[in-house]
């Protein structure tokens, strides 16, 4: 059953994707999609909250890639960040890909 996963981050004045953009670029993400990840999307809402929404076909493929690829990729470019202001995961009912 695939799962989805929500990150939220405070909505601020800054509304660049500098670490972002570099975070992505240092993983490699766009050229080597990582085992398990169906979608990855992220955008600014109307307020300025910066949201993520991926799709996952498992807990453990996402734990792996967020401990293996993702934590570092985020304390070379950004260091000790906080976490997300929010975030959800559930199990989806139905997916299309």
């Amino acid at each position: 059953m695939a799962i989805a996963y929500l990150y939220e981050f405070a909505a601020s004045d800054d509304l660049t994707t500098t670490n972002y953009d570099a975070v992505t670029q240092r993983m490699g993400i766009d050229a080597d999609r990582p085992d398990g990840l169906l979608v990855h999307c992220a955008g600014f809402t109307e307020d300025g909250t910066f949201r993520m929404f991926e799709v996952w076909t498992s807990d453990e493929l996402e734990q792996r890639f967020t401990a293996e690829r993702l934590m570092p990729a985020i304390r070379e470019v950004a260091g000790d960040t906080p976490p997300p202001a929010r975030r959800e995961r559930y199990e989806l009912h139905h997916v299309v890909v």
